[in-house]
């Protein structure tokens, strides 16, 4: 995602309007056809899920900032913050405590940020370090609020697409809103960008994210969280030869550190909803 995001090169709040936006149409015609055959959703569900697709755009957006900030392949490893700030919001929501793997695990995350970030050892790749981590902390603290709502919305329900379209929808109306109230709602992008922005919706927000809804459930929880360290690693090699981001040694052993930490704390056995979520 992040290397589609900086090849259409145009502004944060379009990126997010375009890819949401354009991936409506066909959501909606897959949603419409898991009705038909499972029934309609609980509007209560419905209003969750558009909530939460309100916490997406502020996720994707600041998060479009993070890549500008420190490349696109460590800001892939900056977001996987969110993984801690799921356990602190089950610990103060659901009084789940998190567990010891949980705690030794933060500051071994904590110092990989800082190397991952460039703001010690090299930059790397990171042309704006300490401004990387301030967004891509506020990214994973709003994609956590993101998954936590979405997965009380969802329930038992098998409504993966209905699911999906609600909260793109909701992201669609949160990025409209973020440009009306901060600026940046410029919706006239090159044919160029526009190219990549369609390829962003048809790859990642509708083919990533249903399969992602209906794969991780029926996985092990090992193997799940295992494939959490495939995205920055991949981001990583990507952005290394599609847009030549080289990141630093530093910044190599900080991403080591931080998907360490994240896969310590996803196979930990507690919180219980926090290791799912994260999952």
């Amino acid at each position: 995602m992040p290397v589609l995001v900086t090849l259409a090169h145009t502004g944060s709040v379009p990126i997010v309007i375009y890819r949401c936006g354009l991936a409506l149409p066909l959501l909606a015609v897959l949603a419409a056809a898991e009705q038909r055959r499972h029934g309609p959703r609980p509007l209560a569900s419905r209003g969750y899920a558009g909530l939460a697709g309100l916490f997406l755009s502020v996720d994707l957006v600041v998060f479009n900032h993070t890549i500008a900030d420190v490349g696109a392949g460590v800001s892939t490893v900056v977001g996987s913050l969110y993984v801690p700030f799921v356990a602190v919001l089950a610990w103060v929501v659901l009084r789940e405590r998190p567990g010891r793997r949980y705690l030794t695990a933060l500051p071994v995350m904590l110092v990989g940020l800082v190397l991952v970030s460039g703001l010690a050892g090299g930059a790397g790749t990171a042309a704006h370090p300490a401004a990387g981590v301030i967004t891509g902390t506020a990214a994973s603290a709003a994609y956590a609020c993101f998954l936590l709502i979405l997965r009380h919305a969802a329930g038992q329900a098998r409504h993966v697409a209905g699911q999906l379209f609600d909260a793109t929808a909701g992201a669609t109306v949160g990025a409209l809103l973020l440009g009306l109230a901060f600026g940046g709602l410029q919706l006239a992008v090159p044919l160029r960008s526009l190219v990549w922005l369609v390829l962003l919706a048809l790859l990642v927000q509708i083919a990533g994210w249903l399969l992602i809804t209906w794969s991780l459930p029926r996985l092990p929880a090992a193997i799940s969280s295992l494939m959490l360290l495939v995205q920055p690693a991949a981001a990583m090699v990507l952005a290394m030869i599609i847009l030549d981001q080289r990141p630093s040694l530093p910044q190599i052993a900080g991403a080591v550190l931080v998907c360490g930490g994240v896969l310590v704390m996803v196979r930990s056995p507690q919180p219980r909803v926090a290791a799912r979520v994260a999952a």
